[in-house]
């Protein structure tokens, strides 16, 4: 099962036929693997957490739908995200989806004009209910009931520590034994090898402690893992990279935004100063805790995703607040 399963593409193809339309299936596996998911051991290796998604929907899915799209002669693609695309003074960009439960926004933030020119993504004014009623209303009731795939499409039991080892035969054995420590450099104990620890991350940690410890820093040159209590988690500032900017050319100077670095996360006020073309410095009104690099981060203007690009660090420096978000 899963969102690019065999019988996903069944389905599909059965869809068409019942709709007298083509069906075509693109072979991208070779592309997706030397970009995707060499990607993501290479970033796991380098102590940083990638996602997939974005990569794969900047630079492989896009790419082969428009490449497809112009062979056929059609002027446009469209895809079931759940998102909405507006226009600003020329410049397109994303919105997020009526149905804020199934917003996938945070995923599309690489997007460039080009693509989003050519792009529609029908679903975005209506909520999941209401598509798996179209599909009933029109006699695909199967598919109106179908289960909803979470995880990363290549790794489908989400085990991502597991797809490493297999991907990297070896590895355990050459990462095993290194040093869990404390922020002063103190040895708490040993770990399992630092690419299966992720920042944040607090269980499955194999020690016990006398309060919560979280990863708080990974060192891929040594092998350590670095663990604190959640004051140590906490961020005021962070340094985003390859920055893709969607509404405006470039961010207005002191830009407040809405920032999420997760998908799942609410949101974060704070305030944005590009740098260059390729990087923004992020100042959050409040401390935020699990600013992982390698993850995303997505700049919001209300409703509305003014751009996004790559945690490259972050900065704790005179945490300027006791809150956290």
């Amino acid at each position: 099962t899963g969102c690019c399963s065999l019988d996903s593409i069944n389905d599909a193809r059965q869809v068409s036929v019942d709709m007298n339309f083509p069906h075509f299936i693109v072979d991208i596996r070779e592309e997706f693997g030397d970009y995707v998911i060499d990607n993501f051991v290479d970033e796991y290796m380098a102590g940083r957490t990638p996602n997939p998604c974005v990569l794969c929907n900047t630079h492989i899915k896009w790419s082969a739908l428009l490449k497809r799209a112009d062979a056929l002669d059609c002027e446009f693609i469209a895809t079931g995200h759940y998102a909405q695309i507006k226009e600003h003074e020329g410049r397109k960009f994303i919105r997020r989806a009526v149905d804020l439960n199934k917003d996938q926004s945070y995923v599309l933030w690489g997007l460039t004009q080009e693509c989003l020119k050519r792009s529609h993504f029908p679903l975005g004014t209506f909520t999941k209910p209401e598509v798996r009623k179209m599909a009933a209303d029109r006699g695909y009731t199967d598919l109106s009931k179908k289960a909803e795939s979470y995880e990363i499409c290549f790794v489908p039991d989400n085990d991502y520590r597991g797809f490493l080892k297999r991907q990297l035969p070896g590895l355990e054995a050459q990462v095993d034994g290194g040093q869990f420590i404390d922020n002063q450099g103190n040895v708490l104990g040993t770990h399992k090898g630092y690419p299966f620890y992720t920042i944040g991350q607090r269980k499955g940690l194999g020690l016990a402690f006398g309060e919560p410890m979280y990863v708080t820093e990974i060192r891929p040159e040594t092998n350590t893992v670095v663990l604190g209590p959640v004051e140590e988690l906490v961020r005021n500032g962070m340094l985003v990279g390859q920055i893709n900017a969607m509404k405006y050319a470039r961010f207005p100077e002191n830009f407040e935004a809405l920032t999420k670095i997760r998908y799942r996360d609410q949101g974060a006020l704070a305030t944005l100063n590009q740098l260059n073309e390729h990087q923004v410095e992020v100042s959050f009104q409040a401390n935020v805790k699990g600013v992982a690099p390698g993850q995303s981060a997505v700049f919001y203007e209300g409703e509305d995703v003014v751009g996004g690009g790559i945690i490259h660090g972050s900065s704790r420096e005179d945490l300027p607040t006791p809150g956290l978000n």
